[in-house]
């Protein structure tokens, strides 16, 4: 369990591995090195969920990956945000703020893209429901998003 939350940081949504919408059907917004560098070290590498907003847009939940996806064997950690909200186009360049509230799980490797894109459902199944509880639904009315 990471000590640091919540965790509020912002940066310029770059393009990343280009899997998540192709490979996962599950975009993602990926943050440059420089904020992935930034992270607090009790931030653990592992799935998470908490807020996020694009430029001056709605706050939506979100679930955010840590680390280097194993499955993928990654060299270079990242941060991936998977919004909860279905965007009618990409977002490069645009300015993303996120809050992370709690972790899921640590990072995994998984012996399929299956059961890759089973847990990733069951990850933001359980962000759906615990960002409704008051403890988590107030940062949804935070000042820094």
């Amino acid at each position: 369990m990471t000590t640091s939350l919540p965790y509020f940081c912002s940066g310029t949504v770059v393009k990343g591995f280009g899997r998540g919408s192709k490979e996962l059907g599950i975009p993602t917004a990926n943050f440059p090195e420089e904020v992935v560098n930034n992270l607090p070290a009790a931030v653990n590498t592992g799935a998470y969920y908490g807020f996020a907003k694009v430029d001056n847009g709605p706050v939506y939940k979100m679930v955010m990956s840590v680390g280097w996806n194993p499955f993928y064997k990654n060299e270079k950690k990242s941060m991936e945000t998977h919004i909860l909200h279905k965007f009618q186009e990409d977002f490069y360049d645009s300015t993303l703020k996120v809050a992370i509230l709690d972790y899921i799980r640590p990072e995994m490797n998984f012996n399929t893209l299956e059961e890759l894109i089973e847990t990733i459902n069951s990850d933001i199944k359980l962000a759906e429901i615990n960002l409704d509880k008051p403890e988590f639904a107030k940062f949804k009315e935070h000042d820094f998003l």
